[in-house]
């Protein structure tokens, strides 16, 4: 499993690639023109995969209601305070509009896992609603963002290419990697054995397209006030800690409903593994939305920019909240 450690990779590499995009446009429009920035999706998923164990899904079963409450909060609950983000005034727009794009998407695909393992939490149940919801987003995100976006900010979301170039961005590759370690032996071994190797790759395929769409926006984003781009910051805090206590009220009150303290959302590792994983939104996914749609939300450098930021923020503001959330250690 993640450590503590292979979680500051990702930070690490999303800042980098801002800052190199930033200093020295040139090189990433020149990724860009080479289509570089398309294997950073297709390079994620193939990792996912391949670190993806089946004996952790299988563990996760004995705690399936709150599996699947997650699932149901990721997808279908939390998409809904993207309306309420459209309604505020920010130029530019697509700050706003990221956000509430971002706020579609499902859980991240390490961050979660790895601070519910730090919390002591249930890692397999982690684990579970990371992969069922991030499949079934392909399905459903395209929705979504139609339904509370698209509609919002009066477009029309092509449905069917964004459905198309998740199946190949996030599916194919995923169930690429899964094949690939169960196929073979030795390839699974040298994954577990290498996992922070892997978790740092990952990080870097993740880090390609905030560098090319920063490179190219470069001028656009000059012209955005530091004062408006903190605000976006300030906004993209606001949403996780609005969907932190979304699921901490929502886990108290079906606890309080299905059994008090004999309930399974009642066992604080249970608890901790939803709280975490159901709160967290994943950037690489809103990054395979995004260049299929081309600038069809506007201009896809000021889309991702906030998103990068709140990414950064949800695990940053969850490695404190680990901290409350670990089993407390008997005086001795």
């Amino acid at each position: 499993m993640l450590t503590r450690k292979s979680q500051w990779p990702t930070p690490t590499a999303l800042v980098s690639a801002v800052g190199l995009g930033l200093a020295y446009p040139s090189l990433g429009c020149a990724a860009d023109k080479y289509n570089l920035s398309k294997l950073g999706p297709f390079g994620i998923f193939i990792i996912s995969g391949l670190m993806l164990r089946s004996e952790e899904i299988i563990a996760a079963v004995e705690a399936f209601p709150v599996g699947l409450f997650g699932i149901v909060s990721i997808l279908f609950l939390t998409p809904y305070f993207s309306r309420i983000i459209l309604q505020i005034q920010l130029q530019p727009q697509e700050f706003i509009t990221g956000l509430a794009m971002f706020n579609c998407m499902p859980t991240t695909l390490s961050s979660g896992v790895a601070l519910t393992q730090l919390a002591g939490g249930n890692s397999a149940l982690a684990l579970a609603m990371t992969v069922i919801s991030n499949m079934l987003g392909i399905f459903i995100v395209p929705l979504s963002l139609k339904k509370f976006v698209a509609d919002g900010v009066g477009m029309t979301l092509p449905t069917q290419q964004l459905f198309k170039s998740l199946v190949l961005t996030i599916l194919i590759p995923l169930l690429l990697g899964k094949v690939l370690r169960e196929s073979f032996k030795d390839v699974a071994d040298f994954v577990d054995r290498n996992r922070k190797l892997f978790s740092g790759i990952s990080a870097l395929f993740l880090s390609l397209v905030p560098w090319t769409q920063v490179s190219k926006s470069k001028s656009l984003l000059l012209t955005v006030k530091p004062t408006v781009f903190l605000v976006a910051i300030g906004l993209g805090t606001l949403l996780h800690l609005t969907l932190l206590i979304f699921n901490i009220v929502a886990v108290s009150a079906l606890s309080a409903i299905s059994g008090g303290r004999k309930s399974t959302f009642s066992r604080k590792e249970n608890a901790s593994a939803l709280i975490l994983v159901a709160s967290q939104k994943t950037l690489p996914v809103m990054v395979a939305v995004i260049q299929p749609l081309g600038n069809a939300f506007g201009e896809p450098g000021l889309l991702v920019l906030p998103c990068v930021a709140a990414h950064l923020n949800q695990i940053i503001l969850d490695s404190f909240l680990v901290n409350f959330l670990r089993p407390k250690r008997p005086l001795q």
